[in-house]
């Protein structure tokens, strides 16, 4: 039997049967469309991890500064990091455990007899804040060098602090006591994208500050152009303390392709047993079914095997038909997956990302499972002798 004849009947026993063959092939579809599908879906995600990157976060650095006797960082750590080419804004602030636990009272002018008390936390910087914390001004304005220069005593509230200390307008004066010392509210700064804890704040100038404790910058928040915080988060830590720069600890945001790893990660690891099992199940049926239509098939057994076929003959036949089945399978769920693949894209609005080797991969791993299915039947069609196969029948 040469290998045309072999191909030509075992093809022809997988079309005798056709529904047989479809649904013991559905199995195999299933297993290679979940994988391709989980492999497809990860990349594209990875992807659009990249693509959209959140902004902020690439962009936002932090400089931790140990709190000392001797100040490693001064007030002017803003004019000191926007010298640097690619850095948009920054801001120095002080907060201590113990400015982040006073207690703090509002009266109105509207209302006098309405005193409410907040454990809140008092936060020191300078006029920078706004544009650091990518907030805004929900009322009044934000603090200027004239305030600093002049020890105005004056403070901006976050928003949820200026609620629960029931400010909610500017236009009656209203002021609050810290530690049982009166300081007008002037502002209230509120959507703020970055340092969102400063929401439920007190803030205060740098020379007010030095009243809580708050005299040396322990952290300043520096902004950068999309590319540049690797380069920036390098060079802060001299711009701020020349002499004691590896006191400062940066903390940098995460690199892009590290967060596309870390999804593509993820989604695999979360479907690629689903794929597996699938396969599995594939494989268990096509052993199955391969074995049952061995059993059927003993009289066609015993007639090859009378007429001269070798016990390979057999053996690869049915190991062959096996293959077809599980390739057939791959073919089909490769197809299905890829279509997949592009329609959550297209759903969600992503650029799909295909790789072209799992499209050949996949027919491969069907025939893969499709041939191991097929081992055991296969043998045992093999061992069969003639006469034991006729006389069955």
């Amino acid at each position: 039997m040469d290998i045309r004849d072999l191909w030509a009947e075992a093809l022809a026993g997988m079309l005798a049967r056709p529904v047989r063959s479809a649904l013991t092939t559905l199995g195999t579809v299933l297993g290679i469309t979940t994988l391709v599908i989980t492999l497809g879906v990860a990349a594209t995600a990875g992807n659009q991890i990249v693509g959209r990157f959140d902004e902020l976060t690439a962009t936002a650095i932090t400089v931790e500064v140990p709190d000392k006797a001797d100040p490693l960082v001064t007030w002017d750590a803003p004019a000191a990091l926007t010298r640097l080419r690619g850095v948009t804004s920054a801001a120095a602030l002080a907060q201590t455990d113990e400015s982040s636990n006073l207690q703090v009272a509002s009266n109105t002018l509207v209302d006098p007899a309405r005193v409410t008390d907040q454990t809140l936390a008092v936060v020191a910087t300078g006029p920078e804040l706004p544009q650091a914390v990518r907030g805004r001004m929900t009322e009044g304005r934000f603090f200027d060098a004239g305030h600093v220069g002049r020890r105005d005593r004056v403070v901006v509230l976050g928003d949820q602090a200026a609620r629960m200390l029931g400010v909610t307008r500017l236009t009656s004066a209203p002021a609050v006591f810290i530690e049982d010392r009166a300081y007008t509210v002037i502002g209230i700064l509120g959507d703020l994208r970055r340092e969102q804890i400063l929401s439920t704040a007190v803030i205060v100038p740098p020379t007010i500050g030095a009243d809580f404790g708050l005299k040396n910058v322990t952290r300043v928040l520096v902004n950068t152009t999309l590319g540049a915080a690797d380069l920036i988060a390098g060079q802060a830590p001299v711009a701020l303390s020349p002499n004691h720069p590896d006191e400062l600890q940066v903390i940098a945001p995460p690199s892009p392709t590290r967060a596309r790893d870390g999804v593509q990660d993820d989604v695999n690891g979360l479907f690629l047993i689903l794929g597996l099992v699938s396969l599995v199940v594939g494989a268990v049926g096509i052993a199955n079914v391969t074995l049952v239509t061995v059993m059927e098939r003993v009289a066609e057994i015993g007639l090859r095997r009378s007429l001269g076929a070798a016990r390979r003959h057999i053996a690869a036949q049915f190991l062959l038909e096996s293959t077809l089945i599980g390739m057939t399978g791959g073919v089909i769920g490769a197809g299905l997956g890829l279509v997949s693949v592009v329609a959550i894209s297209a759903a969600k609005e992503w650029t799909p990302v295909l790789d072209a080797r799992l499209a050949l991969a996949a027919p491969v791993a069907g025939a893969l499972v499709g041939l191991l299915a097929g081992l055991y039947p296969s043998l045992r069609a093999a061992r069969m002798e003639p006469v034991d196969a006729l006389r069955s029948t």
